[in-house]
């Protein structure tokens, strides 16, 4: 039962054949089993049924969903993994809680993040590191067939590992996660689930803590497409509270027509830098040739400036970070130390005290990109770079109707092997193929295709042009049908099915 499509879920809770409290209180059995994952920061215990009628039947009718701890909920504290706001509590839910209630889902928790979303991993916040359920030491079977159980530990990627690891684990059908240069694409693709990033502009940013405005677009995870395209269709659309929110045409019940034989494949050279795996790298050619025996067009096409991109994203990415960083002050909200002279030690205690080291790394490095003396050395020169990638992509979507790509450049690296890195390495390695999209704003999502020798997840990364969310995530249903990724279930007893 866990491992169904919200829509078959939702169907068997309206006819009575499945009882919504009895669903809550599976889905809460696996929250304990996976307790050493450190995929939730808050439960909540309680079931609190919606209410339906059968003439106003709701979409997501008493379907569990989990809630990434940067998106503010009404009652429910809001971390964002950091000790700056561990006792914040926001008097409103963000936009797309709200619509999320309204339609029927009920909140089983929210998720761990890196602090503030600023990581790849997972391994940065308050709560500890959140670790990802394949070759983890929890009991899991793939396609039936119980999965000898490893030494060390994989990351979850990030920022949203524990929302990835929450679906992943089938205690929540979908939930939200906050993608600001892959930060939901690539924990999906290292934990083996879908991860969407709808078109920025498409979904209300209002009650999203802020981490980068011009970039930060709130996401799905979810195990099927379809159940992606269903959180979609409710999430989606204008908000009089987010002015950068525009109206469009949500279709979502209506099937989109794909004909593969119709459909423009380009291949980005630009995409295989000396990191890609040759595991990743076979997926990939796998995918291609999917659509190519499908009688897609498919050709390499170019996007430039792509090499620039990851640059261009740090300095883009840490001035806006140093900006928004700013409201953390010790007064208005959030951690206040006990003791200050003035108001500027108390500034400097509150957030020596409460922030940790990447939040500060990058609150110092966005500050030196916005001093005046740098100001158009730095800021100014990463807005052109980022106009001239918009512009690339501008330019592919004349002969091309879809990009794919590489989510990551590897399969999950082991917790130890990752905490070797420092956050600049580890950025640079794990979003190098999923930040680009957040720069020309694109809708993006990752596809679990296969498992590599090891018996990890590996995603590959399907790019659409601006608003073309709905096309995107139909060809991506057409491509999760041909793959035929296993499934991961846990193993337990007591839990339906």
């Amino acid at each position: 039962m866990l491992l169904q499509t919200i829509e078959a879920v939702r169907k068997q809770l309206q006819n009575g054949s499945l009882d919504a409290a009895e669903l809550y209180r599976a889905c809460l059995r696996r929250t304990e089993l996976i307790k050493d994952l450190n995929a939730f920061v808050s439960i909540q215990k309680e079931f609190r049924p919606h209410k339906w009628s059968k003439q106003n039947p709701s979409r997501l009718n008493n379907i569990p969903i989990a809630i990434k701890d940067n998106f503010c909920t009404k009652g429910i504290p809001t971390t964002c993994g950091s000790r700056m706001l561990k006792d914040f509590v926001p008097p409103y839910n963000a936009t797309v809680v709200e619509k999320l209630f309204n339609q029927g889902a009920v909140i089983i928790g929210k998720c761990n993040l890196d602090e503030f979303a600023m990581g790849s991993g997972t391994v940065d916040s308050i709560h500890g590191p959140t670790k990802n359920i394949w070759r983890s030491n929890i009991a899991y079977s793939v396609n039936n067939q119980e999965v000898k159980l490893p030494v060390d530990w994989r990351i979850a990627g990030g920022s949203s590992g524990g929302s990835a690891v929450a679906v992943a684990t089938g205690t929540c059908f979908a939930a939200l996660g906050s993608d600001t240069g892959g930060s939901a694409r690539n924990p999906a693709a290292h934990c083996g689930i879908v991860g969407f990033k709808p078109t920025y502009s498409t979904v209300s940013r209002h009650g999203l803590v802020p981490l980068v405005n011009s970039m930060d677009v709130p996401s799905i995870l979810a195990r099927t497409v379809s159940d992606a395209t269903t959180v979609y269709g409710v999430i989606c659309g204008r908000d009089p509270f987010d002015s950068t929110t525009v109206d469009i045409d949500i279709t979502p019940e209506k099937p989109y027509p794909i004909d593969p034989s119709q459909i423009r494949i380009g291949i980005p050279m630009e995409y295989h830098p000396s990191g890609l795996s040759e595991e990743v790298l076979a997926a990939w050619e796998m995918v291609a040739s999917i659509f190519e025996k499908a009688g897609s067009s498919v050709k390499k096409i170019s996007l430039p400036h792509t090499k620039y991109s990851i640059s261009c994203y740090s300095v883009l990415n840490q001035a806006e970070v140093a900006s928004n960083m700013a409201r953390y002050d010790g007064l208005k909200y959030g951690y206040r130390p006990n003791e200050g002279t003035s108001v500027e030690s108390l500034y400097a205690e509150a957030r020596a005290t409460a922030l940790g080291q990447v939040v500060k790394a990058r609150i110092l490095a966005g500050n030196y990109f916005l001093l005046q003396r740098n100001y158009k050395k730095y800021f100014e020169k990463a807005l052109k770079v980022r106009r001239l990638i918009v512009n690339d992509f501008l330019e592919v979507w004349k002969s091309v109707d879809i990009l794919i790509t590489p989510t990551t450049l590897t399969e999950a690296p082991s917790l130890s092997e990752f905490c070797k890195l420092d956050n600049r390495q580890q950025c640079s390695s794990e979003d190098y193929c999923t930040q680009p999209c957040n720069l020309a704003g694109c809708p993006a999502i990752s596809v679990p295709v296969r498992l590599s020798a090891n018996g990890l997840p590996i995603g590959i990364q399907l790019i659409a042009p601006n608003y073309k969310d709905f096309f995107l995530l139909a060809v991506s249903n057409w491509l999760e049908k041909n793959v035929s990724f296993p499934k991961l279930d846990l193993i337990d007893t007591e839990t339906i099915k």
